[in-house]
């Protein structure tokens, strides 16, 4: 029972510090787009489908991971725990581990719940195949923020990044090529051309999730690696 308060705390501290304490204003504005994409699409009588779901969730996951791997390194600097993390070995590993696991845990389980509410009221599919869709590339960029974090050192230089990057990628992946939809950073497995077959559709999700995968272990290894860099933090 000791172990399990002691756990209990951990995640509440790390929690208040990863999130800033502004973790309710994202549960509450990620609740508030979900409701009015919702309400405006019952009041329209718009019929959305699996990929409008996927769209939804994506964006709504994005923003409840976005600012605490963007802002983290910064929320510890700004909370004076950044030099008792390098003051310990391989404490910074752990604590980060944890942190992710954190971050991720909560966005699905937000998701999940409100993906449960979509398929109650407006669109009838397969709930948790889709989230699982959905985190290959949250964790991409996810991973990329915080990678980026640990070469800017600051969650405003990081967001700015992140924001133009999301942009151009938006714009180059804009083309229908085949060519560049396996490593198209928001390719939306629900989005089936009609000119093309569902096996070789597969076949290029399957790459599609192997890329992101792959691409979200760099980021993150790379990441952890830059915290070796200890007087480049606390200087």
């Amino acid at each position: 029972m000791n172990q399990l308060h002691l756990t209990i705390q951990m995640i509440k501290y790390n929690a208040k510090i990863i999130f800033g304490n502004k973790l309710l204003y994202f549960l509450i504005a990620a609740l508030i787009v979900f409701l009015a994409v919702t309400i405006g699409n019952l009041a329209a009588g718009n019929a959305l489908d699996n990929q409008d779901a996927f769209s939804l969730l994506l964006f709504i996951g994005a923003l409840l991971v976005f600012y605490p791997l963007t802002f983290g390194i910064q929320s510890d600097k700004d909370a004076r725990t950044l030099e008792i993390i390098f003051g310990i070995p391989d404490y910074r590993y752990r604590v980060w581990l944890m942190r992710m696991l954190m971050i991720f845990a909560m966005a699905f389980v937000m998701m999940l719940a409100l993906a449960w509410l979509l398929n109650a009221t407006l669109v009838d599919y397969k709930v948790l195949p889709t989230i699982i869709n959905v985190m290959y590339p949250l964790m991409f960029l996810g991973f990329l923020s915080f990678f980026l974090s640990t070469i800017v050192k600051s969650g405003s230089g990081t967001a700015v990044i992140i924001i133009i990057i999301s942009v151009v990628m938006l714009i180059i992946f804009q083309e229908n090529d085949y060519n560049t939809k396996f490593y198209n950073v928001f390719f939306n497995p629900y989005d089936i051309p009609s000119d093309m077959t569902e096996i070789l559709w597969n076949s290029l999700m399957l790459k599609n999730h192997l890329f992101l995968a792959i691409g979200s272990v760099v980021f993150f290894l790379s990441g952890l690696l830059n915290l070796q860099h200890r007087e480049k933090f606390l200087g």
